[in-house]
């Protein structure tokens, strides 16, 4: 039973097999009702909203959220830009990370280790649009030394298993 759950430094929290299963369910829908989580996975309410509360204390469950459909507000294009960061600037990398985080469009940004230092998953109207972005945040940056920008033709969640 993992009502006693624990994070420590130096081990990962360890999860049931009930504790994974209430993940992957409000993976897939977050506002779902506590009695309707407890009747699917076969246990109390109390114990299910027990177990949801040891998960949010022990840091598993960060947040609750939103996902939010591009297409549907107009932004039919999704794109992801490989950008590499030029040897002498590198000491610009987290300034260039919160710039990016807030410009419109950007959905994600990884940091990476590899070839490249950033990947920035936009999603705009078209493809003019994934262009001048290109032009005006990246190719005039100072800091970046080479961008790659692939088309997303579909995109998805994983299985969401824990």
């Amino acid at each position: 039973m993992s009502l006693n759950l624990s994070k420590s430094e130096n081990s990962p929290v360890q999860l049931d097999e009930i504790d994974r299963k209430l993940l992957a369910l409000l993976s897939k829908n977050s506002r779902r009702t506590n009695n309707s989580l407890a009747q699917e996975l076969g246990i109390a309410a109390s114990t299910c909203l027990a177990r949801l509360n040891a998960l949010r204390d022990s840091g598993v469950i960060s947040r609750f959220t939103i996902e939010v459909d591009p297409q549907v507000l107009g932004r039919e294009l999704e794109a992801l830009i490989f950008v590499k960061i030029r040897p002498g600037a590198r000491h610009l990398m987290s300034n260039f990370a919160s710039e990016m985080r807030s410009k419109s469009g950007v959905r994600q940004l990884f940091f990476l280790g590899g070839a490249d230092d950033f990947v920035l998953h936009v999603a705009v109207r078209n493809s003019a649009e994934v262009r001048q972005f290109v032009l005006d945040n990246l190719s005039a940056n100072p800091a970046v030394a080479t961008t790659q920008t692939s088309l997303v033709f579909e995109h998805g969640q994983g299985s969401g298993e824990f």
